[in-house]
């Protein structure tokens, strides 16, 4: 096994424990964007650029997602501080 090989082995196998993560934290879904792009990476250069490709396009998935579950987080704990009180007032 070579060294691109093994950049390979190391790219998905990030990228997965990522995705099995994803439920806990944003930030597994930007570890998971940054795994899709050293997948990415990794199929440029074993010369598989259909898969380098897709692997890109998923990197732009993952970054968008991140940043939805980012606002919804955001927008959760801004949430948290209003009462019933300052509800019925609004």
């Amino acid at each position: 096994m070579n060294t691109l090989n093994l950049f390979g082995l190391f790219a998905i196998l990030f990228m997965l424990l990522c995705y099995c993560m994803e439920a806990r934290s944003p930030r597994w879904t930007l570890g998971f964007a940054f795994g899709c792009l050293l997948s990415s990476a990794y199929g440029f250069l074993q010369g598989a650029w259909p898969f380098g490709a897709v692997e890109l396009l998923w990197t732009g998935i993952a970054l968008h997602r991140w940043r939805q579950a980012v606002a919804r987080q955001h927008g959760e704990a801004a949430g948290a501080g209003i009462t019933d009180r300052d509800a019925a007032q609004a």
